[in-house]
């Protein structure tokens, strides 16, 4: 489920968010089934506020 391209995402919302590594792949699981992009996802759960949201996308924009 964790491959190479979302490493470093996954590294970001485990050491600048703070989620666990089960709740990121429950995302990842949810995003694919409901065709949903993770960010969002993660947000609409409830997993990540407003401000993680708004920094989460700051560092993927910074990325291309």
């Amino acid at each position: 489920m964790i491959n190479n391209s979302n490493s470093k995402i996954i590294s970001f919302l485990m050491d600048e968010i703070g989620l666990e590594e089960p709740s990121i792949e429950l995302g990842i699981k949810l995003s694919i089934k409901n065709n949903i992009p993770l960010p969002i996802l993660l947000w609409s759960y409830g997993m990540l506020t407003i401000e993680e949201l708004d920094d989460l996308y700051t560092f993927l924009f910074k990325r291309i």
